[in-house]
């Protein structure tokens, strides 16, 4: 029972409204850092997954792959590049195995249709190959040569790569490799490849230093002439 001359009033104080006000402000403070953590954790996720690096590294997968496997088992060459000359590496055919690494490799596969006079479209068993792709690292560059076969992409003596009617795609810029390694390298049984060529190499993106290691292989399954 209020008091004779008392006066009730309802409603919120100045100093309510202020400590309410204050309290908004820090949730809004704290939703605004917890939406730009989360958005910045999603461009890293993306970029992570669909950056510059990682694109060029999917490229040259399908690349190495799709040529790969349409290479002639029987007629590929890995080389060793000394001041701009392409020296074919062999293995010691005295050794039951041993692993061979080189600077580039040369694919040689067909590209062409089918023998169309042959009732059965079969192709011509005596020739190796008629086109030929040879991927290597130059200037931090990862290039592939796609050219005509023959001649190929370096002559028989072993020498500076062939350009006539040579197209030449960069696929990856800011190219390594490991220290005392060479980025393509195959097995060898008693000196003769075994059609499994493989590709070590590493991406670094040049304005963040994040870097992207490429490591593949592909199973040549094709072979001629029997």
């Amino acid at each position: 029972m209020n008091r004779p001359g008392s006066t009730f009033r309802s409603g919120t104080t100045l100093v309510e409204l202020m400590v309410s006000g204050a309290i908004a402000v820090v949730l809004c403070f704290a939703v605004g850092a917890l939406l730009d953590g989360g958005n910045r954790i999603w461009l890293r996720t993306y970029e992570s997954a669909h950056g510059q690096k990682r694109e060029e590294a999917r490229a040259i997968k399908a690349a190495f792959g799709s040529v790969g496997r349409q290479a002639n088992r029987t007629s590929y060459v890995l080389y060793r590049i000394e001041r701009g000359r392409f020296i074919p590496v062999l293995s010691d055919p005295s050794k039951a195995e041993a692993v061979v690494a080189g600077d580039a490799v040369e694919f040689r596969y067909w590209d062409v249709d089918l023998d169309a006079s042959d009732s059965h479209g079969v192709m011509d068993v005596d020739q190796i190959a008629t086109a030929y792709a040879l991927f290597y690292v130059e200037d931090e560059q990862l290039k592939v040569d796609y050219g005509p076969y023959p001649p190929g992409a370096v002559p028989s003596t072993g020498r500076a790569r062939n350009t006539t009617g040579v197209t030449t795609i960069v696929l990856a810029e800011n190219v390594t490799v490991d220290a005392d390694q060479k980025p393509f390298s195959h097995t060898a049984s008693a000196g003769v490849g075994q059609g499994s060529v493989r590709l070590n190499v590493t991406l670094t993106d040049p304005e963040n230093g994040a870097t992207t290691r490429i490591v593949t292989g592909v199973l040549m399954r094709n072979i001629w002439p029997r």
